[in-house]
């Protein structure tokens, strides 16, 4: 495979100018503000300030992988370390549409370079190391991460995918996490694994609405009471009960239907089934 270009001044978003580093585009001003304030930041903002570094990347489908998982989580801020191939048409096959988050993806020539903006960096890793700072599980990074937010950019870094990072790599970072998998098999793909801490960061982060249930109108107790009684009337008609002898019929019939709450609709369907009993009888009399 050819490495990408060079970086050289007055190139595109995917390359970088010469002597540049990430700290250049910080807006102080805005991490001033949220630092003095120190409230959390929660859903879009905690994560706008989220960055994700894929470094020495070796296959282009990867970082497509990447992409796509970073933005179905709401993640925009993708950077590479001296990837293999980029950009890649493999890649953007791969993004399955998130091809904005690759288009606006920026090339590093070193990981330092690359969160020179970053308050608090988080190295994802698959195995232990010689590491002397804090280890976690992704979901308390991720958590440790949203929280560092108000001070900054903080980022998530992922080594190549057939070593993971380097012994360098892993002193620029400031806890080492781990996806909690298999001990027999904890072999996860890159793009996998970057999907797993987008999920953590989002939910992190308080983004967490979804669609609900539709809510249909609940049925009143005056209205199951009015059910009740023309079911034991359809019922004693068709002779399944015996008013003289009750049992314990409906007591459990009861009990049945206040467990399920019954809404409105609900009703009507029982008590359009009881008079088509009753119409029923009637014809055959």
């Amino acid at each position: 495979m050819s490495r990408a270009a060079e970086p050289s001044s007055g190139l595109t978003p995917h390359q970088v100018s010469a002597g540049a580093s990430a700290a250049e585009s910080v807006d102080f001003s805005a991490v001033d503000a949220a630092g003095e304030s120190g409230a959390l930041l929660a859903g879009t903002d905690a994560l706008s300030r989220i960055v994700v570094v894929l470094s020495h990347t070796s296959h282009p489908g990867n970082i497509g992988a990447a992409a796509r998982a970073m933005k179905t989580m709401g993640l925009n801020d993708l950077r590479l370390v001296n990837p293999e191939v980029f950009p890649s048409e493999i890649a953007r096959a791969r993004a399955s549409g998130a091809t904005d988050v690759l288009d606006n993806a920026r090339v590093f020539a070193s990981l330092k370079e690359a969160i020179a903006d970053c308050v608090h960096v988080v190295g994802s890793s698959a195995r232990g190391r010689d590491f002397v700072g804090e280890v976690s599980d992704a979901r308390a990074a991720s958590k440790a991460l949203v929280e560092a937010t108000p001070q900054g950019r903080v980022a998530i870094v992922f080594g190549c995918e057939m070593s993971g990072l380097t012994n360098a790599d892993v002193a620029l970072c400031q806890t080492l996490a781990y996806i909690p998998a298999n001990p027999e098999y904890s072999s996860l793909n890159l793009g996998s694994a970057v999907q797993v801490f987008a999920y953590e960061l989002r939910v992190a982060a308080g983004a967490t609405a979804g669609f609900t249930a539709p809510q249909f109108q609940l049925a009143t107790q005056g209205e199951i009471d009015a059910m009740f009684v023309h079911m034991e009337a359809v019922l004693t008609d068709v002779g399944f009960f015996n008013p003289d002898n009750p049992k314990r019929l409906f007591p459990r019939l009861k009990r049945l239907f206040n467990r399920t709450r019954l809404e409105r609709e609900e009703v009507d369907i029982f008590r359009g089934i009881f008079r088509a009993m009753q119409l029923t009888r009637t014809a055959r009399e």
